[in-house]
């Protein structure tokens, strides 16, 4: 039977291990993927350690998957040999059913059917997805830059988008860092006047190329004065993973201001009397559909937002997920796979 690379977690917290293993068949309403990059984000830290309970091992991790259909199982309609395709780790949330239109996505009839979680992911040179997962890459773009566009990019654009802020609402992102940089993109091709926040001022040439029309040093400045001194944020992005930071720009927000939280962090210190007399309001955003991921790859192409990457071949993915780890990678890390 023929063979294929991947790399799997044998258990919760034990090592990257390259193995070989038969290369699997699609079953009804799935299609096989000949994987060309992937990418490795902080996110498959769910699967290397263990994080999330039922996951049975040994996994296959990688939830930003760009790669060829090859073949496809029965009950396929529409998807067929030859297109490329991107998978996120949402992949088991439809975006069609009632559920998922009311934002009721764990309760999706096929949220159980997570990438790289519950099901193998795309450190590997096939991997197999249901058609609920798929979205369509355009041609435009590369499987190295349209890897992290489907967890990273549609985290952001989908949370600017469906954050109510419009063009020339002023809009500031915490953190130019693996999300923050795309953050920043998606809000100045939005048109919205961006301004990035983060520490030391030589992070502002970067923050300027990316499309920010102000930037705020909060090592220091104060960035709740200077947003204020802009006119109010109708939106701060928080990409950093510091309640810390979070905590000193919510002074920044105007009336009606919201701060949307994709950095996780376990808790969070708020003004509730600001929040309440000033209609503010914070909430969280997780990533989004295939349909999502789907607008997100088109958006991208259409504006010329492009991740910033560093890339490696599939036998250094322990390198590579060690270099995503540390902090040191800037900005995504990606595996090149194949061709």
């Amino acid at each position: 039977m023929p063979k294929m690379r991947a790399v799997q977690v044998p258990r919760p917290g034990g090592p990257l291990e390259i193995v070989e293993r038969d290369i699997p068949d699609p079953g009804p309403g799935y299609v096989r993927i000949k994987v060309q990059a992937c990418g490795v984000c902080h996110s498959d830290t769910v699967t290397k350690d263990g994080l999330f309970p039922g996951i049975q091992y040994p996994r296959v991790p990688g939830h930003e998957v760009i790669g060829l259909i090859d073949a496809v199982g029965p009950s396929v309609p529409r998807w067929k040999p030859g297109q490329r395709v991107g998978v996120g780790w949402n992949g088991g949330f439809c975006g069609y059913c009632n559920n998922c239109r009311r934002g009721d996505f764990f309760a999706c009839q096929t949220s159980t059917d997570v990438t790289g979680i519950t099901r193998d992911g795309g450190y590997a040179d096939y991997t197999l997805a249901p058609i609920s997962a798929l979205a369509l890459v355009p041609d435009d773009l590369s499987s190295t830059d349209a890897a992290p566009l489907m967890c990273a990019g549609v985290t952001t654009f989908n949370c600017l988008r469906n954050s109510g802020a419009r063009p020339g609402d002023l809009v500031a992102v915490i953190g130019i860092g693996g999300l923050g940089h795309l953050a920043v993109q998606f809000a100045a091709k939005m048109g919205c006047k961006t301004v990035a926040i983060a520490r030391g001022k030589d992070e502002e040439p970067l923050a300027r190329q990316l499309g920010a029309h102000y930037y705020i040093d909060n090592k220091t400045q104060d960035p709740s004065a200077e947003l204020q001194k802009l006119g109010g944020a109708k939106l701060i992005l928080a990409t950093v993973t510091s309640s810390d930071a979070m905590k000193a720009v919510l002074g920044g927000l105007g009336v009606r201001g919201k701060l949307m939280v994709i950095g996780a962090v376990p808790s969070l210190e708020v003004n509730t009397l600001q929040m309440i007399f000033l209609n503010q309001s914070v909430s969280g955003w997780y990533s989004g559909t295939s349909i999502d991921s789907q607008d997100t790859l088109n958006f991208s192409v259409l504006s010329g937002v492009r991740s910033m990457n560093e890339a490696f071949p599939l036998d250094r993915v322990a390198e590579a997920y060690d270099h995503m780890l540390s902090g040191k990678a800037r900005f995504r890390v990606v595996l090149n796979i194949g061709t």
